[in-house]
């Protein structure tokens, strides 16, 4: 069965292992090598299983560790080139490779897809394990464009953004500019956005969703969880028997892994 560990995921930082407790990869590297290091071990997971680091973006949330990783362990660095020429002054003595023709990684086909965010070249992953399981990443979105609904469908499990509540943003701290840049299309995605697409999701075969990216200032998982529970509630569709639905966590303290 796959293993996927939801390391960190928000604005502070994003990382998520997914494989066998023997190898796997790692999407994303935003915490230092030691915080990485940390949460893996306490999942189960020993650095070295680790054999490649998947971009999904440069934003500092997103590559804040790789290049200490990378060269510690050795570990090749996956990516869209406009996002490898962007990170290639940090990853300094890493190798990178362009994953947008398809990589098989630790027994895994992977397969890179365009994502909207305001960035060099972003995108998400999906995934198909050893065992046939499949399952996709696709957070830091500014809308569900065709290519994501298309790699969500069908999957067994999916870490889909759930960044914001609409009405705590426009109400919120932050700067006009900054809302409506996180409003925008090249933004990230609201939790009724997120919702809306759920119940197909189920329909195509989905059965877990992890809400992922949630803000710490415009959010809370309760709201998150609730708005996404309540549309798969009004399709029709029953928590825990058509499908299970969790938060990432910001930092995954008690070392949580989902098999799926």
């Amino acid at each position: 069965m796959a293993r996927l560990c939801p390391l960190f995921s928000g604005s502070k930082g994003n990382s998520y292992y997914i494989g066998s407790r023997s190898e796997g990869v790692l999407i994303d590297a935003g915490p230092s090598c030691r915080r990485i290091e940390g949460v893996l071990r306490l999942c189960g997971v020993e650095p070295r299983a680790v054999k490649a680091v998947l971009v999904t973006h440069e934003h500092i949330d997103h590559v804040g560790g790789i290049r200490v990783l990378a060269r510690k362990y050795g570990l090749p660095v996956y990516a869209a080139p406009g996002t490898l020429d962007a990170i290639s002054n940090q990853a300094a003595g890493v190798e990178l490779i362009d994953v947008t023709g398809g990589e098989e990684l630790a027994g895994m086909k992977i397969t890179a897809f365009p994502t909207s965010h305001d960035c060099a070249q972003p995108v998400g992953y999906r995934i198909e394990t050893a065992d046939g399981r499949k399952f996709c990443l696709a957070t830091d979105l500014g809308y569900l464009s065709e290519p994501v609904k298309e790699a969500l469908l069908g999957c067994d499990a999916v870490v889909l953004e759930s960044n914001h509540d609409v009405e705590m943003l426009r109400t919120g701290p932050y700067h006009p500019q900054l809302k409506r840049r996180i409003l925008s299309s090249h933004g990230h995605l609201s939790n009724d956005a997120c919702a809306g697409i759920l119940p197909t999701l189920v329909q195509s075969g989905v059965r877990r969703f992890i809400l992922g990216h949630l803000s710490d200032t415009n959010n809370t998982p309760e709201r998150a969880l609730s708005t996404s529970l309540s549309a798969l509630t009004q399709a029709g569709y029953v928590r825990d028997v058509d499908f299970l639905l969790e938060a990432a966590p910001v930092e995954n303290t008690q070392g949580n892994v989902i098999i799926f």
